[in-house]
């Protein structure tokens, strides 16, 4: 793991939280109790700040940035998937963002999405809770079941036991 100041801002990140060899995070950034960063993921908080919440996973390959008039705030139990990009957008709790996802400036994805894989979420896009999000530009195509975000916290507990029971 690289810690590195922005302005001297070193990041906060939770001492019971796992960051995996090769990861980058730089500056305003807060890394909640619980959460994962795993290999060569980058979260950087320099022009604006990035907040993550507990229990989230930060995958392989994912990269969490700002935009100057945007932070990124993920919430509680997200996994945002390998080779993904969260920019800038505003992400709540339960919320799965599928590998290789992007999601721009502004956008705001509401507790219990999933944003599947390779969709493109635009910049200002809002989506209500609970809708499974699609394509490039995304769409929400249909309302998710309450079975599918539990389905979401286990997902994200899964990734906080795997690194505790071998990781650490």
């Amino acid at each position: 793991m690289n810690l590195s100041a922005y302005k001297n801002i070193l990041p906060k990140i939770h001492k019971d939280t796992f960051v995996a060899p090769g990861v980058q995070v730089v500056g305003k950034v807060t890394i909640d109790e619980g959460s994962s960063v795993w290999h060569n993921a980058v979260i950087r908080g320099d022009m604006n700040k990035v907040v993550i919440g507990k229990n989230t996973n930060i995958q392989d390959n994912a990269v969490v940035h700002v935009d100057s008039d945007h932070p990124t705030v993920i919430g509680d139990n997200v996994t945002v998937g390998h080779g993904a990009i969260v920019h800038g957008a505003i992400i709540g709790d339960n919320v799965l963002i599928g590998m290789n996802a992007t999601v721009l400036d502004g956008a705001v994805i509401k507790e219990g999405s999933i944003v599947g894989a390779n969709a493109l979420v635009s910049q200002g896009k809002t989506f209500p809770e609970g809708s499974l999000i699609l394509g490039v530009p995304a769409k929400a195509v249909k309302n998710i079941s309450k079975e599918d975000i539990d389905h979401l916290k286990k997902h994200a507990t899964k990734y906080k036991n795997l690194w505790k029971e071998n990781y650490k």
